[in-house]
């Protein structure tokens, strides 16, 4: 293999290692509301692929939104499509189907393929080869590109929970010590009061001069 090839093959290898593709299925029975929810970074942009087996009767809802209720995709009848969004800010989104069935009718489950992807693996690099005329090494350098910018994101958003958790930790720690510096004048002064109750009790029985 020629060093070209070894760097494409190599390459695509790391891009597999570290994708970031969700692939399921489920059964959805008649008048039942299935959800998914993903936490998603800022600026990420989010794909997904949905096929749901045919059922005579059956119409199903999807529905795409955010932790605030903003709807990012909705279909009144979902068989087959795709959805595409990209996120504003760090947030749960939810993926629900809802499959209705009218009263009376009996109907059987129905099943629910769906592939979510996001990031680097959510962009189309053949249409990006295609518009820019990129050949195929280039275009997994552009993929290595974007696989190391999302790295290095998904590093300074790690760092900045930990120093947030960091933080209050030390917030903890230091109320549990005044907390307890509290506790310990409160328990010495009873003992003290206690001490000067029984003193003067004793002297008022004539117990102790």
């Amino acid at each position: 293999m020629n060093p070209t090839g070894f760097v494409v093959a190599f390459l695509a290898v790391l891009c597999c290692m570290i994708s970031q593709v969700r692939c399921l299925s489920f059964m959805l029975p008649p008048n039942v509301k299935k959800c998914l929810q993903e936490e998603i970074h800022k600026d990420v942009l989010v794909t997904g692929d949905y096929k749901l087996s045919g059922a005579p009767g059956h119409k199903t809802l999807l529905l795409v939104s955010d932790s605030k209720g903003h709807i990012l995709y909705t279909k009144d009848d979902a068989l087959e499509g795709k959805f595409a969004f990209t996120s504003d800010d760090y947030d749960t989104f939810e993926i629900c189907f809802t499959t209705k069935l009218p009263a009376g009718m009996r109907g059987a489950d129905r099943e629910v393929f769906i592939d979510i992807k996001r990031g680097v693996e959510a962009k189309s690099y053949e249409d990006i080869a295609k518009s820019e005329a990129l050949k195929p090494l280039e275009v997994e350098l552009r993929r290595l590109e974007d696989l190391s910018e999302a790295i290095v994101n998904d590093f300074a958003y790690m760092k900045a929970r930990e120093e947030e958790m960091r933080d209050t930790n030390e917030s903890t720690n230091s109320r549990v010590l005044y907390f307890s510096i509290f506790s310990m004048v409160c328990l010495l002064s009873l003992a003290t009061w206690q001490v000067f109750y029984l003193r003067r009790y004793f002297k008022s029985k004539k117990l102790i001069e």
